[in-house]
């Protein structure tokens, strides 16, 4: 397959001298960010500005979906209990008023990871009780436990990314369209005061129809909010870019996803599923 090169605007510089700070706390505090691990275009934008989005759970994820940067590994470190700490003393640090949480997958552990979700919850808001945080959650292997367990700690967003339409799922090891959208639809029943929030990847190969069906079908689940950006394939080692998607035809979709009710949709050629993530209201 012929590799397309990378139209003009998606030609982003980043910087690293603006990465030096954030980085320094990171590495004092034994923190992790998918900003770092999943090569995030955006990060010296956002680590410039003190924004970041926390990874915990370590660096290693037990599926092995083919577009994603992330370390896999079977046997993951156990959940180390001082990171909730450190966690909330960086947030404390970095003045942050809004924040992202997400994990790698972790079929390894019972709850998924979800008991260490909520403790990272409880710390940061018991120093920072007035803070609005979005957890960015894996599926939990379908279990509705370990989703109230997360949901009682209270975020202020509960979001799980689709990433791509059902046809495309080859590219998510493990994963299962239909579970992923049972989680989004089970959170808004559970707790019908917290948003919830997904999102998809763009220029695996999928046609206009199948977006708008992949949106349809969040809308029924109770989805209030949307991110959609552009696939970018970390290395030749990963899932090749299809197609790269005009800037014109995201703006479309943005206005198609409002008109179908969502409350705040993010739609660009470098929108990240967090990014900007303090717009979603």
């Amino acid at each position: 397959m012929k590799i397309q090169r990378k139209p003009e605007w998606l030609r982003k510089k980043v910087s690293s001298e603006v990465q030096s700070a954030m980085r320094g706390l990171l590495s004092e505090l034994q923190l992790n960010t998918i900003c770092q691990e999943a090569l995030c275009p955006n990060i010296a934008e956002c680590y410039g500005s003190g924004q970041a989005s926390f990874m915990i759970l370590g660096k290693d994820c037990t599926r092995q979906c083919s577009f994603c940067n992330v370390d896999k590994g079977l046997a993951p470190l156990p959940p180390d209990s001082d990171e909730p700490r450190r966690l909330a003393e960086a947030v404390l640090r970095l003045k942050l008023s809004n924040l992202v949480i997400t994990s790698p997958t972790r079929d390894d552990l019972p709850d998924g990871g979800a008991a260490h979700f909520a403790a990272s919850v409880t710390a940061i808001y018991d120093r920072l009780p007035e803070i609005s945080i979005e957890l960015l959650v894996p599926d939990f292997a379908g279990s509705i436990q370990s989703l109230k367990t997360v949901l009682a700690s209270r975020p202020a967003i509960l979001a799980h990314n689709l990433e791509t339409v059902p046809r495309l799922y080859s590219v998510r090891k493990g994963a299962d369209y239909v579970r992923s959208l049972k989680l989004l639809e089970q959170s808004a029943i559970i707790s019908p005061d917290i948003p919830t929030k997904s999102g998809i990847m763009l220029g695996l190969g999928e046609k206009l129809e199948e977006v708008e069906v992949v949106m349809a079908d969040l809308r029924n689940a109770g989805c209030c909010f949307l991110s959609l950006g552009q696939y970018l394939a970390p290395s030749r080692r990963h899932h090749p870019v299809i197609d790269y998607i005009r800037p014109e035809l995201f703006d479309e979709l943005r206005q198609k996803a409002i008109e179908s009710g969502f409350r705040h949709v993010e739609s660009a050629p470098y929108t990240r599923s967090s990014y900007h993530a303090a717009n979603y209201k």
